[in-house]
């Protein structure tokens, strides 16, 4: 009896041991048929096959190394700003004694200074981080071509960082749109702002566009070069502000539109995370998991800066209305959802030991960061 338990046992594993071998021969067949016909080809005919194949590795290895490497973050980057200290409103003079300490030359020349704007600092800086200290991978070529023609999000390797950088562009954009329409002017009695209005139009370019372009230096990748230009115009505005030859209207009712648009903006975001949690499991297998997860870390890491900036450039409004604790609060809540970084994004159960729901903890700390911001919109709004 025993003898014919082994016997049946020692069958099993020799059809598996037979199955697995077929298996790599017919992976590996491909390679040793390919390796056979480049043997028997003239040089003439290798040289340009090895340096194609030389070229794809380059490139992909470049690629890997872009999409692996996170340059300048860090969720505790505003910390060196030190916004705190600043006691002047955006885009008021600053006193005599502050000007002349921040710029000789206007000391010199007895010339006005005004305070510039954290928030459009903020919003520069994030953008040098996507472009330039980073490159810009949702326009990279491999990144377009995808993995074998199926889309890197759609993977679960190779897009965190990718979606991270569109999360923060999220941010970046709004916030752009507001500065335009509601923070750079006087409404109702000053035009748009031409430097602004540039910088919205470039942040809105298309993420993803690469093409080949018809000057004689070869391909151009737009995206980053546009984006670039909208770091220029904003910085540009931040000089022209602090010479008082700009406008920052820092009135309570544009504060509480900009904080009704961010919370808004994160209202979307808690949807779409709660959405894949609840009707897409999958664990550590759901491939879309983790640049969700990824889209809404970015859009709060870009949050966090923008409103950190507006506390300073609001300062004014807060102390006035004894918003400073309560903001101080929803800050807070922005770095508890910042200090959620796992190595692998699972979309389980709620309740799951082996295989956590990080959408179901981000989406949660979203909403919190929201009802923060509702809770300081009705106390600005009384």
């Amino acid at each position: 009896m025993l003898d014919g338990i082994t016997a049946f046992f020692q069958r099993i594993g020799q059809a598996v041991g037979r199955g697995i071998g077929l298996l790599v021969a017919w992976l590996i067949w491909p390679f040793m048929a390919a390796h056979g016909w480049y043997g028997r080809r003239h040089w003439m005919v290798k040289g340009p096959i090895l340096a194609v194949l030389a070229l794809l590795i380059g490139f992909y290895g470049y690629f890997f190394w872009q999409t692996q490497i996170w340059s300048g973050f860090n969720p505790n980057f505003v910390d060196s700003y030190r916004w705190s200290e600043r006691t002047t409103p955006a885009g008021q003079e600053l006193p005599a004694a502050a000007s002349a300490e921040g710029s000789a030359t206007a000391a010199a020349t007895n010339a006005r200074q005004c305070q510039s704007s954290a928030i459009v600092d903020a919003v520069a800086d994030l953008t040098d981080m996507n472009v330039n200290q980073n490159a810009w991978i949702s326009s990279m070529l491999l990144y377009r071509l995808g993995f074998f023609g199926v889309d890197w999000d759609h993977t679960p390797f190779l897009d965190n960082k990718a979606s991270f950088q569109r999360g923060v562009n999220q941010a970046v954009r709004r916030t752009s749109s507001e500065l335009v329409d509601t923070l750079g002017r006087v409404r109702g009695t000053s035009g748009i702002n031409s430097n602004l209005q540039d910088a919205r139009g470039n942040l809105q370019f298309d993420e993803y566009s690469w093409y080949f372009g018809l000057d004689p230096f070869g391909f151009k990748t737009p995206t980053p070069a546009y984006y670039r230009t909208a770091i220029e115009k904003l910085r540009t505005f931040n000089r022209d502000l602090s010479a008082c030859n700009a406008t920052f209207d820092t009135r309570a009712d544009n504060l509480i539109q900009f904080i009704d648009r961010i919370a808004n903006d994160l209202g979307g975001t808690a949807a779409i995370l709660r959405d894949r949690s609840e009707n897409h499991g999958g664990g550590w297998f759901d491939t879309r998991a983790d640049d969700r997860f990824w889209f809404a870390y970015g859009q709060l890491y870009g949050y966090y800066a923008v409103l950190s900036g507006a506390g300073a450039d609001f300062s004014q409004v807060i102390r006035e209305r004894n918003l400073g604790q309560i903001w101080n609060e929803t800050l807070n809540r922005f770095r508890a959802a910042l200090r959620i970084q796992p190595s692998i994004v699972s979309n389980g159960r709620e309740d799951g030991l082996i295989m956590p729901s990080h959408l179901a903890v981000m989406g949660f700390h979203t909403l919190m960061v929201r009802s923060n911001l509702v809770e300081v919109r009705s106390v600005l709004d009384r």
